[in-house]
């Protein structure tokens, strides 16, 4: 199939005029307020909200019968306990997203991996916040300790199940699952594995 040219996401950003914090703290996510020029428009100053985010890893990690390991946890901001994938917020600077889903496999659902395959990285919101999500796929799973880590807070509450991954791509489809990053794994996984290219 031939490249639609112009089509690919383009990196810049517009003359910030002016920024100011409106909340930061210890926590690894800020709020602050731009003052963006529009490019040949000096006279047009647009206020914009971002919110500073440091990305997340995210697993769709699947065994040898096709099933996905899916955390259910709460989420305030949402309102609702949501089916997810493990994941975490990648808060380590300068560490490879990878390594940081590997971690989050191993403290959140107690599995490893043989093999990973990097499926997508996503801006989730890209016209409210600067996090990216980094999605990957797990295979050859087996059991890993946790060691000493300890889940806290919703953390602490989350319920591990496993999912026919063919299930999981219904319910994203009927609307049952509206979390973004698992319906972006799952239809991801999908359109590869019909291409043949798992």
């Amino acid at each position: 199939m031939a490249r639609v040219e112009g089509i690919d996401d383009e990196f810049l950003s517009w003359p910030v005029v002016e920024s100011r914090d409106l909340h930061r703290d210890a926590w690894v996510v800020a709020l602050r307020e731009d003052s963006v020029q529009r490019p040949g428009h000096p006279e047009e100053v647009l206020r914009r909200l971002v919110i500073e985010h440091p990305g997340a890893a995210l697993v769709l990690a699947v065994d040898d019968q096709e099933r996905a390991c899916c955390i259910r946890q709460y989420r305030h901001a949402a309102g609702g306990v949501f089916t997810e994938l493990p994941a975490g917020i990648c808060d380590v600077e300068g560490e490879d997203p990878q390594v940081t889903a590997e971690r989050e496999l191993r403290e959140e659902v107690e599995l490893q991996a043989e093999r990973w395959r990097h499926l997508l990285t996503l801006n989730p919101s890209a016209g409210i916040t600067t996090e990216l999500h980094h999605i990957y796929l797990a295979t050859g799973l087996s059991y890993a300790d946790r060691g000493d880590f300890e889940l806290h807070g919703e953390e602490a509450e989350l319920e591990t199940v496993w999912v026919p991954v063919d299930e999981l791509i219904d319910a994203v489809l009927e609307g049952r699952i509206a979390e973004s990053p698992m319906a972006a794994a799952v239809l991801a996984y999908d359109a590869l594995r019909r291409r043949g290219r798992l």
